[in-house]
């Protein structure tokens, strides 16, 4: 079914433009010529996105945004604001705007940001009845442990997440270090307010610096308008930095400096803005080596390591296994299946170097290939099965006599999965948990 867009603006022969453009596109198209009448057709039936001109006879655009989100319609709205006007933009992505451009803008441009918003919204939209679905997923409750350490962690988050104290959260990869960072933001007093994370290793240093502060219009080449920063639409909320540790040192003195004072600058700015945002940091590096080592500032790590929790990695805590085994099987209703008990006994005793990450993408894998209503030691990946503990001579449980030979069992799994998922790679790997790359090397080994 095509996406209905409204267009509004009292300009008509923009509403012209825009409509033949976008039903060139093959969206649906209504039109409004003032702020009235939009709020009517909203009336009627909410769109897919709108399209919204900020100045315009009463109410205006920023008047129509609010009533909107206020209603609690929460449809991608993308505001069209006049040249130049940074303020208006900012306003706008407060107040509830997806995106927003300044005029005059290309067309070309604004179908990519109507494409991306809907997807989107479809994805945000699909989050929501999952998380209805499987209960409150960013609760604390929502949290899988049953292991003491865990549990003195859940105690530890309850205690400051009403606190506006800094945190920093240290584990190897796949702990569910966000997921902790979420939880003490739904249980603080910001939790209606923005969670905004940005996963600082990933980024370049010139790029992470614009994408937390922002930049204002010309402050580098490709830099045709102005753009809030990470920080400012956190504003009032939680802004979650994982891998803190691989900032640079320039990124460090920057974010010193909000942590201490509120304000910074835009790229490319002068004026300092101040912003109320909670800071809590995440890391699988060890930061006081990196002090000592040169690359970390030791007055940085005392700001973020305010309030330090440290997650454990599932090894150990192998007692929390079967418990988030349970959990990822309802996630993905998949409750009817039953994992026998040495097949159980053997995901438990398995060192699970990808963590918590790892046993989520395993157990998908497991119920997408097993066949039947119970998962067995033949379900498991061929690693899980080749890390089979001894004890007292004796195996945990039986393999067959002649062995296992790896690369055939990889080599049919890889197999397996191609055929499932109608030799898309990329899905494929998915189900394996690998990479794309990795997966296309090991089927080149295999010449498949």
């Amino acid at each position: 079914m095509a996406k209905r867009v409204l267009v509004v603006d009292d300009e008509k022969n923009m509403r012209w433009v825009l409509g033949e453009a976008l039903r060139s596109q093959g969206y649906e198209i209504a039109e409004a010529a003032d702020g009235k009448e939009a709020l009517a057709l909203i009336a009627e039936g909410a769109p897919d996105l709108m399209v919204l001109d900020h100045k315009m006879p009463a109410p205006d655009g920023m008047e129509v945004l609010r009533r909107v989100r206020g209603k609690g319609l929460t449809f991608p709205v993308i505001m069209l604001t006049a040249h130049g006007n940074v303020q208006t933009a900012v306003e706008a992505m407060k107040a509830g705007a997806t995106e927003y451009l300044t005029k005059p803008f290309d067309l070309e441009e604004l179908k990519l940001v109507i494409e991306k918003a809907l997807r989107t919204g479809e994805l945000a939209a699909e989050v929501e009845r999952l998380r209805a679905e499987v209960g409150k997923e960013y609760d604390i409750e929502g949290i899988v442990a049953g292991s003491p350490v865990m549990l003195s962690i859940l105690e530890t988050v309850k205690k400051v997440a009403p606190t506006n104290a800094t945190v920093m959260i240290y584990g190897e990869s796949g702990t569910g270090k966000e997921l902790v960072a979420r939880a003490i933001h739904q249980l603080s007093d910001r939790a209606s307010r923005p969670f905004v994370s940005v996963s600082a290793g990933a980024l370049p240093e010139t790029l992470l610096e614009s994408e937390l502060f922002g930049y204002e219009k010309g402050a580098f080449t490709g830099a045709m308008q102005a753009k809030p920063g990470r920080f400012e639409l956190a504003n009032g909320g939680t802004i979650f930095l994982d891998e803190i540790g691989d900032i640079s040192p320039a990124v460090q003195v920057k974010l010193l400096r909000v942590l201490q004072e509120r304000t910074f600058e835009r790229l490319g700015g002068t004026r300092s803005i101040e912003v109320d945002v909670r800071v809590v940091a995440a890391t699988n590096r060890d930061l006081q080596q990196l002090i000592a080592d040169g690359s970390f500032r030791e007055d940085l790590y005392y700001r973020l390591n305010v309030v330090p929790i440290a997650l454990p990695p599932l090894r150990d805590r192998p007692e929390d296994i079967p418990r988030l085994i349970a959990h990822f099987l309802d996630k993905m209703r998949a409750g009817s299946k039953s994992i026998t008990p040495e097949a159980m006994q053997a995901l438990v005793d398995y060192k699970w170097p990808g963590n918590v990450r790892e046993l989520e993408n395993t157990v998908e894998r497991m119920v997408i290939l097993s066949h039947g209503d119970t998962i067995g030691v033949d379900d498991l990946p061929a690693e899980v099965r080749a890390g089979v503990a001894l004890q007292g001579g004796e195996r945990r449980f039986t393999l067959p006599d002649e062995g296992v030979d790896l690369e055939e069992v990889e080599m049919e799994l890889i197999s397996q999965a191609l055929e499932r998922s109608g030799g898309n790679v990329a899905r494929a790997a998915k189900l394996l948990g690998l990479t794309a790359k990795t997966l296309e090397a090991r089927m080149r080994r295999f010449g498949l």
